[in-house]
């Protein structure tokens, strides 16, 4: 089942290269394939037992059995969510790029390779193909931002790849010291299993080569730049993967890899993450609010909320992880949300320059509804999955950084003043004759519009259907941690 998921996307993009031709045909089918990779996440989830910390739906072949290395899919408590989240936003991706209108073939198949790439990372527990799908997933971004982007489009996605590839090259460096010094082993399950550090001299360079790698995917500051250039450059869809999952795969891989398999050393560096998320928060949140461009404001502000999930994991307990976990998914359909109405304000509007728009409420009142259901959630209004995540955070946070806490919750202020501006400058105030005959979204633009409103109310009304899952995957890192 798992790897029908991760390659179905692969499959799907074979058969529009070989078979199809005409736009409407392409969109259609991706539309079907994505749906269908959705539904049978769902069924993984479904079939998920949240009272077992074992791996599940696991997959485990021999592959390169000369070097050890295995064909290993599973999934567990922590990846689970990841995955659904995944095929969540590649569906509603697809749904938002039904304008495109030139190269659709190419942009439809670099989609798919995109959405396989990234489960791939979150279902991989063979560390060298984690690392295969970690690079899987370059390609894709590269060609999406610097084809189907505008402004500065060739730069950013250069930028993008120039930051990834270095991050990548000190990731494979940490695997090769982790491979050749504990029995030459790449299953993570098992390193994850393994009292390392001891028997490893390098452990806390090893630490930090895998730490870079996955602080620049977050992304941490000072490693933070490449985002907004790709955020303000990239097309919707992309910008809506790029904020719903991509920069998940660094939250997870900290998780998952660095904290896991290396516990005491991310014990003796938790001050370090600890500063590091509050720097991250303070800074995104002050410097989104001087942007007046509202895709770069978002971007940044994924900076700030991303600080959330690193302030969650240097709690090392299981509260603030479990935290950490859920801030990566609620943030995901929170800013892919966001991401998805900038880029139908946009296309409609035809401008993002914040002090040009106004009084767009009257004109596009789901659009306007939507809007601020998004914007509230991001500032942590209770009822939405927002203000669950960031309070189980700021839970398990406080009885070990204090004062990083404060500091964390006073950005709350922060955000919920650059939110609300957003939504007065943009929805409301007297309309404007330029948007005299500017229009709502359509049908097909509500359906991922109305699906990921549906997530937020559910998580922040109902959030055991997530933290029990969640639980279930980092009860065994915290027994770790001791």
């Amino acid at each position: 089942m798992l790897s029908i998921i991760v390659f179905l996307p692969a499959a799907g993009a074979l058969v529009i290269g070989v078979f199809l031709r005409e736009s409407r045909a392409i969109k259609v089918f991706s539309a079907i394939v994505t749906g269908i990779t959705l539904l049978l996440s769902l069924l993984i989830f479904a079939g998920f037992d949240s009272s077992s910390t074992a791996i599940q739906f696991a997959e485990k072949h021999s592959w390169i059995p000369q070097l050890g290395i295995k064909y290993y899919l599973g999934v567990d408590g922590l990846s689970l969510p990841l995955v659904i989240l995944t095929t969540l936003i590649g569906f509603c991706s697809v749904m938002v790029s039904w304008h495109i209108s030139f190269r659709h073939r190419e942009y439809f198949i670099w989609l798919l390779v995109l959405e396989t790439g990234v489960l791939g990372v979150f279902t991989a527990l063979d560390f060298f193909l984690f690392f295969l799908f970690w690079e899987v997933e370059l390609v894709p971004m590269y060609f999406l931002i610097s084809i189907w982007g505008a402004g500065r489009k060739e730069y950013s996605a250069m930028k993008f790849l120039i930051y990834t590839v270095l991050g990548s090259a000190f990731m494979l460096v940490g695997i090769l010291v982790l491979y050749f010094s504990v029995d030459r082993t790449t299953d993570m399950i098992a390193l994850g299993q393994m009292n390392i550090s001891p028997k490893l001299v390098a452990a806390q360079a090893v630490f930090f080569l895998l730490f870079i790698a996955y602080a620049i995917k977050l992304p941490v500051w000072p490693l933070h730049t490449w985002l907004p250039d790709a955020h303000t450059d990239a097309p919707t869809a992309v910008s809506v993967m790029l904020a719903g999952v991509l920069l998940k795969m660094g939250g997870y891989a900290i998780i998952r890899v660095s904290v896991n398999i290396l516990p005491e050393v991310a014990k003796q560096f938790a001050w370090l993450l600890a500063a590091l998320a509050v720097i991250s928060i303070l800074y995104g949140a002050i410097v989104t609010i001087r942007q007046q461009d509202l895709k770069r404001l978002i971007a940044y502000s994924s900076i700030s909320h991303m600080g959330y999930v690193l302030l969650g994991v240097a709690s090392l307990g299981q509260v603030g992880l479990t935290g950490a976990a859920l801030q990566m998914f609620t943030h995901g359909t929170i800013t892919g949300l966001l991401f998805m109405l900038v880029g139908l304000v946009y296309d409609k509007a035809h401008t993002r320059h914040i002090p040009d728009m106004g009084g767009l409420a009257p004109r596009m009142p789901v659009i306007a509804v939507v809007m601020g259901v998004a914007g509230l959630a991001s500032l942590g209004l209770p009822s939405m999955s927002g203000f669950v995540a960031e309070l189980t955070v700021f839970l398990g946070a406080f009885p070990v950084w204090r004062v990083h806490t404060i500091l964390g919750i006073v950005a709350i202020v922060l955000t919920a003043g650059y939110i609300l501006w957003v939504l007065q400058r943009v929805l409301f105030g007297p309309p404007k004759e330029r948007f005299a005959d500017i229009r709502d979204a359509s049908p097909v633009e509500m359906i991922p519009l109305f699906a990921m409103v549906a997530v937020i109310m559910l998580i922040g009304v109902y959030p055991r259907i997530l933290t029990d899952v969640l639980n279930a995957g980092i009860l065994p890192i915290v027994q770790r941690l001791g």
